[in-house]
């Protein structure tokens, strides 16, 4: 099972996933999975330093040239991380993912959804999340939250984007969201984390995909 993670910049994403690995820890002992992320990947030198060019704040790279790296990250990703664990019957929860492409790149950056989706088509393979959880907060929200960051100094290139460029990123995410609601699971990302984690793991435990996995996960089991 393939679950991954969307939102705006701040939203919460690597915390609820650190939760979730403590949820699935403490509930579902003989659960097998795996957390991965993008741009970059779990424990992939490549990857990793491809992702380092993206978010460094002194890169002066074209959108094209972005699109490009994400997009050869995003192969090695798939091919050394993703695939082998979903070839074990894992499950894969990844921060980040095609959607968070499809909205900066594609929506944001202006080179269109379908340059963004025929990119990507050319390296998943048709390797499509089974859930994706979007952590809803509006841009300004976003705005408040990647603030507070800068004080800390905890902030990349593509934190530091203008208002236009959230504004659009949040946009995109909404028409995707339409394309496909089925997949998409939202939640309420402006309230404390708690609630949001309670309001994950009902809507996960009453997702019948997720449902289906675990039956099948235990019944292979005993």
């Amino acid at each position: 099972m393939f679950i991954t993670f969307e939102g705006p910049d701040a939203s919460g994403k690597t915390t609820l996933i650190n939760k979730l690995i403590e949820y699935f820890t403490k509930n579902y002992p003989k659960l097998q999975f795996i957390t991965t992320r993008e741009p970059g990947g779990k424990d992939i030198i490549e990857a990793e330093k491809i992702r380092e060019i993206i978010l460094d704040k002194n890169s002066k790279i074209s959108s094209v040239s972005e699109a490009l790296l994400y997009t050869t990250s995003r192969r090695i990703h798939l091919e050394r991380v993703i695939w082998p664990a979903l070839k074990e019957n894992k499950i894969v929860i990844c921060d980040r993912y095609v959607d968070s492409f499809f909205a900066y790149q594609g929506y944001a950056r202006k080179l269109g959804i379908d340059y963004a989706k025929t990119l990507t088509n050319l390296v998943i393979e048709n390797t499509i999340p089974d859930i994706t959880f979007f952590l809803d907060i509006t841009p300004s929200q976003s705005k408040q939250r990647l603030n507070v960051l800068r004080l800390i100094n905890q902030h990349d290139r593509l934190d530091d984007e203008n208002d236009v460029f959230h504004n659009e990123v949040y946009n995109g995410y909404q028409m995707l969201i339409k394309q496909d609601p089925n997949r998409f699971i939202i939640l309420n990302a402006d309230q404390p984390v708690d609630l949001v984690f309670n309001e994950l793991i009902t809507k996960l435990n009453n997702d019948q995909r997720f449902q289906n996995y675990i039956a099948k996960v235990f019944d292979d089991s005993n």
